[in-house]
Formats: C-alpha cells, structure tokens, sequence
C-alpha cells in the first residue's frame, strides 16, 4: 500500500485549513487541506511501519495517521489543535466523529508554552526580516497576530476559536502593509502579556487527558484488526506448520 493510498482509502477526517478557516482569505488564497488518516492495524505487525503523516495526493494536502496527530494534540501543537476545530470539514465518518468529539480532552494549559513557543519562532523571523530588509513580511505579521489573540482567548475562555471575527479588517490591514511595524509590535506585546495574565486563572487543567484519548486510539485500532480478513495462506501456514526448523 502507498502512503497516498492511506490518504485516499482511510481519511477519518479531512478539512481546510489556513486563511479560509480563519476567516482571513482574499481572492489570491491557497485552500490548505489537513486531514488524519488511520492506518490498518495488520500494517502495524511487519518490520515497516505505516508513515506517521503523508503530503499529498494533490497540492496544498497533508494528513497525519491518527495516532501521531493524537500525540502532538495532547502536546498542544497549535497546528493541530486548531484543525480540530477547522469550520470547514471535508469529510468525516465514525472514527472521526469519535476524534471530535474529544477536542476538549486535548485542551490544556500546556497550551500556552506550546503557542508561546511557536509565536517566538516566527517572531525572530520577522525580526530578522526586518533587520535585512527594512520590513516584515507582512503575511506573516497578521497570522502571528492572529495566533497570539486565538492563545489569549483560549487561555481565557477555554474553547479555541478558530475564526477571527471582527479581527478581519485590522488583521487585513496588516497584511496589506498599512500599520506601521512599531505598532504591530506594540499589539503583539500586548496579546503576549494578556495571553500571560490569561494563565493564571485559565479555566484550563493543567494537563490534558490522555488516558480518554489512549482508550479512543484502543478502541479505533482493534475495529481497524478485527475488520481485517486473515490472510488464509498464512493461517494455513501457521495450522499445517512443518518441523522445528520452520518455527
């Protein structure tokens, strides 16, 4: 099997992603599709083990296999927190109706190192940007703006919102190149010292709960063996068995 075949034969849940989710897209936006695939249990058993994600089939797709997407979700990895609560699904069935349904479980305070990190990362290269050639990339610019305000609100409130709202034409107007950099970085000081205050009394737990997400993984990965057929040249193999040396 191809790792584009997981994509295209076992998606339990696809989306977009990207400016279209958040509200954000112009007329020159790309539609990033995101998904989570479960792999067969029997392709776990051989020495090669199914691929954790897959780009592809297509332009602008990736997917993850559901037991790695699970495991950056209880981390609190804001890519994939946030393709949890995409309002734009693609597709879905049972096992990823499941997955949804835990979203909550995946939240936690966790959440604010995982955010912080990531927004320090894209504001060096913004810094660095700026250093080289005069300007940030602005594109960049708005979606950390966006990112900080979707940390801030979720330490505050507990629910992750993916949608901007009456952002839109403020966050625009950066991209556009329209504020002046001092004040863009004077608005990302700001969400960083709210997102901070936000912790101290976030009505998030302190972890994520991971033993209800363990027993939903359980559950998908023996539907996915019990609904594999036994290879009957195996079985044979295994009932008629030769000598000690065949063993």
């Amino acid at each position: 099997m191809q790792p584009q075949d997981l994509v295209r034969d076992h998606t339990v849940y696809a989306c977009v992603m990207g400016s279209r989710a958040f509200g954000l897209a112009t007329d020159a936006s790309d539609t990033d599709r995101r998904g989570v695939f479960l792999a067969p249990t029997p392709l776990f058993w051989r020495f090669d083990k199914p691929p954790t994600h897959v780009e592809g089939p297509g332009e602008e797709r990736f997917s993850w296999e559901l037991e790695r997407f699970c495991e950056l979700a209880l981390r609190g990895n804001p890519n994939i927190l946030e393709c949890l609560h995409s309002p734009l699904v693609e597709h879905v069935d049972d096992t990823g109706r499941e997955l949804l349904s835990l979203r909550g479980a995946f939240l936690s305070r966790r959440a604010y190192d995982t955010f912080t990190r990531y927004a320090l990362g894209q504001r060096k290269r913004l810094d660095a940007d700026v250093r080289t050639t005069g300007a940030p990339r602005w594109k960049h610019a708005m979606h950390l703006l966006r990112l900080l305000t979707s940390a801030r609100d979720l330490l505050r409130t507990g629910e992750l919102r993916t949608g901007v709202g009456g952002l839109r034409e403020p966050l625009l107007e950066v991209r556009r190149g329209e504020v002046p950099w001092a004040r863009v970085e004077a608005w990302m000081v700001r969400l960083a010292g709210e997102a901070e205050e936000a912790l101290r009394v976030s009505p998030l737990p302190a972890e994520p709960d991971r033993a209800r997400v363990e027993a939903f993984l359980h559950r998908a990965r023996r539907a996915s063996a019990l609904q594999a057929e036994p290879d009957h040249e195996v079985v044979q193999g295994v009932v008629g068995g030769g000598g000690a040396g065949q063993r």
